[in-house]
């Protein structure tokens, strides 16, 4: 099989279905659970500053560039991270311990990991250097660095004032729960991470770029996760991403990809510290996620020119009233819904307009390409619509083909005072509660909320057009959609939830697709939270 063919039979198999599910272990191997803090032994831990006051800017303003920029320093890098990829809170239940974070993950098990590069920057280094974030400690683990002729050469033509965040994925820390499925939640994860990047970069008045044209051989290299530093086997990581982060008021140079790549080449030769802690004693070695991972590494491409979206800030915008730094750090994953609260018809609309890049500029304008992911909604409690299915078709162009794609009988009218600019379509009436729990694994949390969607990727034509490693970008486009949900629900008063199980083929029915030109990749759903009183909340850091 082609890559692109293996990609799309992995996909196939790891669906789960009414009368079976895809393989998982079968049970929790509690004493194999991975350990989610990965550490980098004798490399030298450089703590970071918290946040001692909150003068972080309305958090409506993280959508548009209009901040003025923060020098890089300590300070500004730690809320950076604090507001990206560190410890959110501790919960506490009977003597258990468990950490959330500002970027979400399936099961909480945190397969993404982050790395900085950047320049000297007082309080930490006097040289450039590669760094991997501890977010228990709220610290950079140093793992090399590198004379000042190598940064030039790396940061090419961007501003003095940029430094480059990575992501990389351990797989097994998903596997060891959810076994062949896991490569999917990983992907998931790393849209999450990436949008928490970008939105927390605005926040500063930076603006975070994926450096699209990396081979992901060069962004291991850099990282050095390609590197023999003790890593289990089963216990590696792949690598992702990398993002420029630079003043949001200038420009954004495609990145010069012989140099960028000769620099890292020298950065790799240097002296190295650090050996990676095991995670597990034993695993379970799912040949299925090694096969996909091995034909979805992306190679180097063309250099792509990402343009600043110009959309200003809308004038029926309805400020929430609190910091970005509050929305970010209060965010939460609902564990029940009330099956109560409802939303009005404008909140409805208004949470809607921020996943349409042609809406709202950032998080989108980090990657470069039209998007792919559709929503198909199931509306329960939205004060103002009629209750039933909708779709929201994020790229205008894409609305014929979705059109004939789906049901023949659905309406395809816009809602009642639907703002202009939003395209968002009615499609069918109905009472939806019972099959968006059914699809959704049977979980009332689909059915509880206000409303609930699957994400429908255009999928098998997308993957063939531009390579196997368009599987990944699909998934990461809909785990920034889902963190700006997630945002967006706190900034309403209420909580979402991101839905990783759900039965693929019947959700397809549901909107009448069929065939492998759309798929649904991920659910979530909006609506009141039911807390568990019997947790307790600690804070993420002492002071």
């Amino acid at each position: 099989m082609t890559p692109e063919e293996t990609a799309i039979a992995y996909h196939e198999a790891t669906k789960h279905h009414f009368h079976r599910s895809a393989r998982s272990l079968g049970y929790m191997d509690w004493a194999n659970q991975p350990d989610p803090f990965r550490r980098y032994a004798g490399a030298p831990l450089i703590r970071l500053p918290l946040h001692d006051a909150d003068e972080t800017p309305p958090y409506e303003s993280l959508y548009t560039y209009g901040t003025s920029p923060r020098a890089v320093t300590a300070e500004s890098l730690g809320l950076f991270l604090e507001c990206s990829l560190a410890i959110s809170a501790w919960k506490e239940f009977q003597g258990n311990r468990w950490a959330l974070r500002s970027n979400p993950s399936s099961g909480n098990l945190h397969p993404t990991e982050g790395y900085l590069v950047a320049g000297p920057v007082d309080g930490i280094s006097d040289a450039p250097a590669v760094y991997h974030y501890a977010p228990k400690e709220h610290a950079l683990e140093q793992r090399t660095s590198f004379d000042e002729t190598t940064w030039e050469d790396l940061r090419g033509e961007f501003p003095a004032q940029t430094f480059f965040a990575g992501l990389t994925s351990i797989h097994w820390r998903e596997a060891w729960k959810y076994g062949e499925r896991a490569y999917r939640y990983c992907q998931h994860d790393v849209g999450h991470a990436l949008a928490a990047l970008t939105l927390a970069a605005s926040m500063l008045g930076w603006r975070a770029v994926l450096l699209d044209a990396l081979a992901d051989k060069t962004i291991a290299r850099l990282l050095g996760v390609d590197r023999d530093d003790g890593y289990h086997v089963m216990e590696r990581e792949s690598p992702d991403a990398i993002l420029a982060v630079f003043p949001a008021n200038t420009a954004a140079p495609p990145i010069d990809g012989p140099s960028f790549t000769h620099a890292v080449d020298r950065i790799a030769l240097g002296v190295w510290h650090g050996k990676a802690n095991r995670l597990s004693q034993d695993h379970v070695d799912w040949k299925i996620i090694r096969g996909v991972e091995e034909v979805c590494v992306k190679p180097a491409t063309d250099p792509v020119q990402v343009d600043v979206v110009d959309v200003p800030a809308r004038a029926d915008e309805r400020p929430c009233g609190h910091s970005a730094l509050r929305i970010i750090q209060q965010r939460r994953s609902a564990v029940a819904m009330d099956g109560v609260t409802s939303i009005g018809r404008d909140t409805f609309y208004r949470m809607l307009l921020r996943v349409v890049p042609t809406c709202t500029a950032v998080p989108w304008d980090a990657m470069p390409g039209r998007p792919y992911v559709h929503l198909g909604i199931f509306a329960h409690r939205v004060e103002g619509i009629a209750p039933g299915l909708y779709a929201l078709v994020r790229d205008p162009a894409s609305l014929s083909s979705l059109k004939a794609a789906m049901n023949a009988g659905f309406a395809w009218v816009k809602p009642q005072d639907c703002p202009p600019d939003l395209p968002l379509y009615f499609l069918e009436e109905a009472d939806c509660r019972q099959v968006a729990m059914a699809v959704s694994c049977g979980q009332d949390i689909a059915s509880e909320s206000a409303f609930s969607l699957g994400m429908l990727a255009e999928f098998e034509p997308v993957i063939r057009e531009r390579g196997a490693w368009m599987y990944r970008r699909l998934f990461w486009e809909t785990g920034l959609i889902g963190q700006v949900l997630y945002l967006e629900a706190e900034a309403a008063g209420i909580r979402a939830t991101g839905i990783g199980c759900f039965f693929d083929d019947p959700v397809h029915e549901v909107f009448g697709l069929t065939g492998p030109g759309y798929q649904s990749l991920y659910h979530f759903t909006v609506g009141g939270p039911v807390d568990d009183l019997r947790l307790t909340t600690l804070p993420a850091y002492s002071r």
